[in-house]
């Protein structure tokens, strides 16, 4: 398709290039750190060179003495203004029922800090530069104190908190342990795995960022800051830290660069900078440089699982026990104690029809920091387990992995199928992804490849898998049954104005997604408005209802669902006065492509004839209000279920250890889709991430809790030549419960490939176990049989 041809069908299922790529590329975006405001002083934390320590005293006496500086707030002022603790919104209860032991989480450290990087200071100045050379000598004095940072002896070593034995917050289960126990004991084949999930850090393009300012005139607070979801931010700002009340809060997320999760959380930083932006009355810059953000962060995945699963003679899996501990880090984040619970357990069914799981988990405290969800949240970390283990039981079974996979998989006519572990998948075509990966991998001409690969010197594996996710995450309900702090709906608003163009306010949040052409695409199509004439406005809690913003592949899902629903409400009130226009009745008049038409004659109205009549009281009926404008609250019925199968096909150079990703194929059922460029786009990037963290990505820290990885120099991303041309496909079963039919792709990448690629390196060393990141060293040594 042409590049005019691309752009002349706007509608759902046209590959449109993305509008607001313009801005980005030409440096014309509008970011945190662009913003400014008159009189704006420039903010510097003090962070914890320990990972754990006693704060005795603070000295900002020759801090203060700097020229320009205005302020040095520490801890301690937070505590005496009577601010409270950031909140985990998640409450898991353990396996005997008792709440999970939350740990106080101050904003900035009062009394302990414990991890590196833990901000226990602020300095405001008038200059970055002044803010720095004032920082330098805030002189803490520290009781340095023994840190806890092996997550394997974080149980068994000394107490972080108070009244939190072995360092616990929960021990969580799920599944019936009697009846998969009674499973392994009719087993004809067990298989077990030890697995490690390695540390990540996510090093978003744009790092945190935020403008605190508030106006003594009216009492009002306005937070510029680089979020996923601004609402929840006000919500936890007002009620629970109590900066200000809600009404008087604006948040507003602009333009932000890319977030993996990592900004969906409520942070220590512009909790600081907008309470201090209120204490010196002049508003507060603060943007961290990419060292700061290795440190404080929230850091992703970090498991250490043993697994079991159980075969019949058939090679039918009747059985699966999974044990892991998860490490929380210092607190608790907003969302850190459902990573490795609800967004994990609950996903180790995979796609297949296993009849008994029972899972444990350990979710420990240890000091570093803060752990939390990282693209695919959970969902990675399920798949690494499941298909890890189904590629060991293949080799140790002599059976082909995708013929192994083909037997266990759920069918189409098993649909909706409830899994052990408390999930309902609604629909699903899993052997026609894996059809499809085999087909574009050319599965049948491996061996071939692999003698040619040998005759060099070289060994090739191909390794698979086949994963499934549970994205926008619903319903409320449910969700606040099983501990969520707030509901999961999501708002939308779409507003036709008197000239006919049209503004939709939605509470997603983007952040490289994409919304401001695939919801633009959406309501275009429903409404049968130009694509050029709509505005998707978001980021704003000054501007739209309530929302929860965007994480868990949920936009589209969820908050384009609210913006169908919107627009069936306007259709319905357009047809009321296109009726009373035309002198008929509602129920006479069909909507069809932006065209109010009356059965059985030749009148018909545009939408935009209708809107601006909708704002004329003249020609309007008398029982509805002016305004051609609807607004809806969207909450799904279930979980939509991206499924796929993955495959990466490796080289490994012998004398070096060093492994080429050489062939990488994707196929996805996302269901329906509504900007195949956009989709295509996400998948490459979850890929080029989860290659990450196969080969590349470990966030180290060392015996005292010192960031080994705090660099670009020491921590290693994927670059473009590590990785291949990927070849993405898709297959749809529509998602049955939304008005779209479509499931959610953007943490998909990420998910599947990490699996894939380290079950590929295993075979090419003929099953020797690697662990993740498989770096040279390690590959080398497994190849030397150390």
């Amino acid at each position: 398709m042409s590049e005019a041809e691309v752009q002349s069908d706007t509608g759902i299922g046209a590959p449109v290039r993305r509008r607001e790529d313009v801005r980005f590329i030409t440096g014309a975006g509008n970011y945190t750190d662009d913003i400014n405001q008159p009189g704006q002083l420039y903010g510097v934390f003090c962070r914890s060179p320990h990972a754990r320590a006693r704060i005795n005293a603070i000295d900002t006496s020759e801090a203060l003495a700097v020229e320009g500086v205005v302020g040095v707030l520490t801890g301690a002022d937070m505590v005496a203004d009577g601010l409270g603790d950031l909140p985990c919104g998640w409450l898991v209860k353990s396996k005997d029922g008792s709440d999970m032991n939350s740990s106080p989480h101050p904003p900035m450290a009062a009394t302990v800090a414990n991890y590196v990087g833990e901000p226990y200071a602020l300095v405001v100045a008038e200059s970055t530069y002044a803010a720095r050379q004032a920082a330098e000598l805030v002189m803490p004095d520290f009781d340095e104190l023994n840190a806890v940072v092996d997550l394997g002896e974080a149980p068994h070593s000394e107490q972080i908190y108070e009244g939190i034995e072995q360092n616990l917050a929960y021990e969580w289960a799920l599944g019936d342990e009697d009846a998969t126990r009674m499973a392994f004991a009719r087993a004809a084949h067990v298989t077990s795995i030890d697995l490690t999930n390695n540390r990540l850090i996510p090093n978003a393009m744009e790092p945190r960022a935020c403008l605190g300012a508030y106006d003594a005139a009216s009492g009002e607070y306005t937070l510029y800051t680089t979020s996923q979801n601004p609402h929840l931010e006000r919500l936890v700002l007002s009620a629970f830290v109590q900066v200000a009340p809600e009404h008087k809060l604006r948040i507003i997320a602009p333009d932000v660069g890319g977030g993996f999760g990592s900004k969906i959380f409520i942070y220590a930083e512009e909790t600081a900078v907008i309470w201090a932006a209120g204490k010196v009355k002049r508003p507060i810059k603060w943007v961290a440089d990419r060292s700061e953000s290795f440190l404080s962060d929230a850091h992703g995945r970090d498991h250490i699982t043993h697994a079991e699963l159980a075969l019949d003679d058939n090679g039918r899996f009747t059985g699966l026990k999974v044990r892991t501990t998860a490490n929380l880090g210092a607190y608790l984040s907003t969302f850190g104690s459902s990573v490795p619970t609800y967004l994990y357990g609950t996903l180790l069914a995979g796609q297949y029809k296993t009849p008994n799981i029972y899972v444990e988990v350990q979710g420990v405290y240890t000091n570093t920091a803060p752990v939390d969800a990282y693209r695919g949240a959970g969902r990675p970390e399920a798949t690494y387990v499941v298909e890890r283990i189904v590629e060991q039981a293949a080799r140790e079974l002599g059976k082909d992995p995708a013929d192994l996979r083909r037997m266990n998989m759920i069918q189409p006519e098993d649909f909706p199928y409830e899994t052990p572990v408390a999930l309902v998948y609604d629909t699903g075509n899993y052997e026609a992804s894996l059809d499809r990966a085999l087909e574009l991998i050319d599965y049948d001409g491996f061996e071939a490849r692999q003698a040619r690969a040998a005759e060099d010197k070289k060994r090739r594996g191909i390794g698979f898998a086949c994963y499934i996710e549970a994205c926008g995450l619903a319903p409320s309900k449910l969700a606040i049954e099983l501990g969520a702090g707030v509901g999961l709906y999501e708002s939308g608003e779409i507003r036709i104005n008197p000239t006919g163009s049209v503004s939709v306010f939605t509470g997603s949040h983007s952040h490289g997604q994409g919304h401001e052409t695939t919801f633009a695409q959406v309501v275009s199509d429903k409404l049968g408005i130009p694509y050029e004439d709509i505005e998707i406005i978001h980021g704003d809690t000054g501007r739209m209802e309530f929302a929860l913003g965007t994480y868990g592949s949920r936009s589209l899902a969820v908050g384009g669902s609210a913006l169908v629903e919107a627009a069936g409400k306007i259709i319905e009130k357009g047809k009321k006065i296109a009726a009373h226009m035309m002198e008929a009745d509602a129920e006479n008049v069909d909507f069809d492509n932006g065209q109010f038409v009356l059965q059985d004659s030749n009148q018909a109205l545009s939408i935009q004839e209708v809107a601006f009549a909708s704002y004329v009281p003249a020609d309007y009926p008398e029982d509805l209000e002016p305004g051609l404008t609807a607004k809806t609250f969207y909450d799904p019925k279930n979980f939509t279920y991206p499924a796929g199968t993955h495959i990466a096909e490796v080289e490994v150079d012998i004398e070096t250890g060093v492994t080429t990703l050489v062939n990488f194929v994707a196929v996805d059922d996302f269901g329906h889709i509504v900007n195949p460029l956009i989709v295509h786009g996400q998948v490459h990037g979850g890929v080029a991430q989860g290659v990450g963290q196969a080969m590349l990505e470990h966030g180290i820290y060392d015996e005292y809790g010192q960031l080994q990885t705090g660099s670009m120099m020491d921590y290693c991303l994927p670059r473009a030549d590590d990785l291949p041309d990927f070849d993405i496909d898709t297959t749809v079963t529509p998602c049955t419960h939304n008005p779209l039919g479509v499931k959610g792709c953007g943490e998909a990448g990420a998910i599947g490939s990490p699996a894939a690629v380290i079950n590929a390196i295993t075979h090419a060393l003929g099953n020797k176990d690697i662990s993740m990141p498989a770096t040279p060293e390690k590959v080398w040594r497994a190849i030397q049989g150390e």
